[in-house]
């Protein structure tokens, strides 16, 4: 599984990204979450707002930070 958080590095990339790593602790997944700062990169992804969740190469949300409970739902 490959992990991705897309975003400038604001308050609400590093809620997503926290988020993100309690959600997969609590599935008792260990993955590496990477963070995309580079916004030449995440416009490749067709992002328009971040932050933004990538799992496998796809965009799942964008635009939110979502809690670890709805984070959970796309990891599964």
């Amino acid at each position: 599984m490959n992990i991705k958080i897309l975003g400038s590095g604001c308050k609400n990339c590093k809620k997503l990204e926290e988020n993100t790593k309690k959600a997969l602790e609590e599935l008792g997944l260990n993955v590496e979450v990477q963070k995309v700062e580079d916004f030449k990169e995440i416009m490749k992804y067709g992002v328009m707002q971040t932050p933004a969740l990538v799992v496998d190469e796809e965009v799942k949300f964008s635009g939110k930070v979502l809690k670890s409970e709805d984070i959970k739902e796309y990891l599964k």
